[in-house]
């Protein structure tokens, strides 16, 4: 039996989703806002997500960011149900990596015509132990192939400390790194040696993989921000893979894919947003990742965070003053913890 995650905000269309899905033979899970939505997700493991955009807590385009940047999830085929028909809404969600969109309100028929049609071109990879869900699962697929069997049996685990660098811009990649515990931040260097913090990897994250489809050397850096454990997988293992299985390489290209359109929109707001909504912005992307793994206070030093927003450490700081003043965030400990993300949220929109 097939099981799919409802995310939706509204109690009757919620249950009635569910009702006309469990009816159609489909074990159903439901989750009254995003944030519940995206642990549901992490664990029940659904074949297909139904999610509301307009929602409290955690939107519909901040659940698929999430989803897309975790191994367990950023595979399953994620739809789209909203009461807006604005293109603007339909490009950012589909450049997001979202398979489709259902307006409300939905015809039954057409509803399941679409869960089905995307249940079907998901169903090769449901079906095949090939499937990139987990860390394991992803080294476990290779001893379906003979040339790979080392990758399975002589992975590396390697631990990081705090500070320590995973790799260097400009070095030749050599590994795939998958992320099994703490955090990493992706960064480039100006020729007056200032960073620019492009992403945060949390659990389950793979690190490094842009750099070795593209070929030549690495284009950012990568650097430990909490002791972190990390597993190696050879650059030639991984290619070999990719290039064997196609179900593998296609999910791989929806990764670059996302990862192109955020570093587009990160562009965009460099460009044109003001201080306060850069470092809200900054603020909820960090988070939103740590709340994934389950870390409710930000321990980010004040420079990276800084380095994320694409601002001064000074004007940071002077912000975050503000925010507090306002009671959006409290500071404790030197930690950062978010009392208001809907505002934040709101915005940095």
């Amino acid at each position: 039996m097939k099981k799919i995650l409802v995310i939706e905000d509204n109690l009757d269309i919620r249950e009635n989703l569910a009702e006309i899905l469990e009816l159609s033979g489909y074990e159903v899970s439901t989750a009254e806002n995003g944030k519940v939505g995206v642990e549901t997700a992490c664990k029940v493991i659904p074949d297909l997500i139904l999610c509301d955009i307009m929602m409290p807590e955690l939107d519909g385009f901040g659940v698929l960011h999430i989803l897309s940047k975790n191994a367990l999830t950023y595979g399953i085929p994620f739809i789209f149900l909203t009461a807006k028909s604005e293109k603007e809404d339909f490009r950012k969600g589909m450049s997001m990596g979202a398979d489709d969109y259902i307006t409300k309100p939905f015809d039954d028929v057409l509803l399941l015509e679409t869960i089905e049609r995307r249940l079907e071109k998901s169903e090769k990879l449901r079906q095949t132990t090939a499937t990139v869900k987990t860390v394991e699962t992803f080294l476990d697929t290779v001893r379906g192939f003979e040339t790979l069997k080392k990758l399975a049996d002589e992975r590396e685990s390697r631990m990081y400390k705090k500070r320590d660098i995973v790799y260097d811009e400009g070095k030749i990649p050599r590994y795939l790194y998958v992320l099994k515990s703490g955090k990493v931040k992706i960064y480039r260097t100006n020729e007056d040696g200032k960073e620019f913090i492009l992403n945060l990897a949390t659990e389950g994250d793979f690190i490094g993989y842009t750099d070795l489809l593209k070929g030549g050397n690495h284009a950012e850096s990568a650097a430990v921000l909490q002791d972190a454990e990390l597993i190696l997988i050879p650059k030639d293992d991984f290619l070999n893979l990719i290039y064997q299985d196609s179900e593998v390489a296609a999910r791989m290209i929806k990764m670059i894919a996302a990862n192109v359109s955020e570093r587009e929109q990160q562009l965009i707001d460099l460009a044109y947003n003001s201080v306060r909504k850069r470092v809200a912005d900054a603020l909820v992307n960090v988070y939103e990742r740590y709340e994934k793994t389950g870390q409710h206070k930000i321990d980010l030093l004040r420079e990276d965070l800084a380095n994320l927003a694409g601002t001064a450490k000074e004007t940071l700081i002077r912000t975050l003053s503000e925010y507090k003043s306002e009671k959006l965030i409290d500071i404790q400990d030197n930690m950062i913890i978010v009392l208001n993300a809907d505002k934040l949220r709101h915005m940095r929109n």
